[in-house]
């Protein structure tokens, strides 16, 4: 076997007995996640992405160790966007807390199907077709510009979603769901529930954001090992991150243009290597964590905003 393939091999099993550790002594069914315990789970896959980091170091050396970091840390950031709009999500469909982990748990898992498709097809073009990298990088440089000087009072709708409307109008669906199922059935006819709903647009909508991110990742490493792990495990930290962040989301007013300058640099990274002219790896890694922490910092000294009462006042 490859190095790489041994590598592959590790971070499978690593990911089963870190869910299977997750599930069976972090979990339980309908039970409520408290700060406390959202910080050991958000502390579990963090410190589980660094370990997996200090293997790549040694079995695959600094260069993709780095890269795997940096695209780890780019997608963790780009996590915080995510749980804004599913508090909304939540909020809109009056999901009740004792049912945020399990829907959380089955939406994300259904998003890493999702982000593994949409990454194998973006590996396959680029394979074919190499100069479709520098539209990614004129992707990310206009994404970054825009996201910097969007409107963030702007709040996302659910209810105006087009995944929203989609779903509405393809599928079967019942609101009323005493019993808490995904599905029911009433009169011979099967019906999907508001739980079904809120895990397909959980789903859909990390996709959707991944339309970002993961373009971003192909500009720090084309390794297809480090595409799919860094994105692995961002996304398996969402839950916890979820419970940890929902009541304290709102003072992160800057990160989005944080973010923004990433994409923007990233994206010029992308473009300039047509020139010939390689950014280092490592300064990647320092743009990165500077604009992501400077940004984090900058908003927890200057907040601008706050989030509406029925989210801030959320029990946790």
């Amino acid at each position: 076997m490859t190095p790489e393939q041994w590598t592959f091999i590790v971070f499978g099993i690593v990911i089963i007995v870190a869910l299977i550790f997750d599930l069976g002594l972090l979990s339980k069914k309908s039970a409520s996640i408290s700060i406390k315990k959202a910080l050991i789970q958000t502390s579990f896959w963090v410190g589980l992405a660094f370990l997996f980091f200090g293997y790549l170091w040694y079995e695959d050396g600094s260069t993709i160790a780095v890269s795997f970091l940096s695209a780890y840390l780019m997608e963790w950031s780009l996590s915080i966007d995510n749980i804004f709009v599913f508090i909304l999500i939540f909020g809109f469909f009056k999901v009740k807390e004792s049912n945020f982990a399990r829907v959380l748990l089955i939406g994300i898992l259904m998003a890493i199907v999702l982000r593994a498709i949409f990454i194998t097809l973006g590996v396959a073009l680029i394979d074919r077709f190499h100069w479709i990298l520098y539209i990614f990088g004129a992707f990310l440089v206009y994404t970054g510009v825009k996201m910097f000087f969007v409107d963030q009072d702007d709040e996302y709708n659910p209810a105006d979603s087009p995944i929203y409307k989609f779903f509405s109008k393809r599928l079967r669906i019942t609101h009323d769901n005493p019993e808490e199922k995904f599905v029911v059935k009433r009169d011979n006819k099967t019906y999907f529930t508001n739980l079904s709903l809120v895990v397909m647009m959980l789903a859909v909508t990390d996709v959707v954001f991944a339309l970002d991110s993961i373009p971003a990742v192909f500009a720090i490493s084309k390794e297809p090992m480090v595409v799919y792990t860094s994105n692995i495990f961002a996304v398996l930290g969402l839950r916890s991150l979820f419970f940890l962040l929902r009541g304290a989301v709102d003072k992160f007013d800057y990160l989005q243009q944080g973010i923004a300058i990433v994409l923007v640099f990233i994206g010029a990274k992308m473009l300039v290597e047509y020139f010939n002219f390689h950014i280092p790896i490592y300064v990647s890694l320092i743009v990165i964590v500077a604009c992501l922490g400077g940004s984090i910092l900058y908003s927890l000294y200057h907040q601008k905003k706050d989030l509406p009462e029925e989210i801030t006042d959320q029990k946790v």
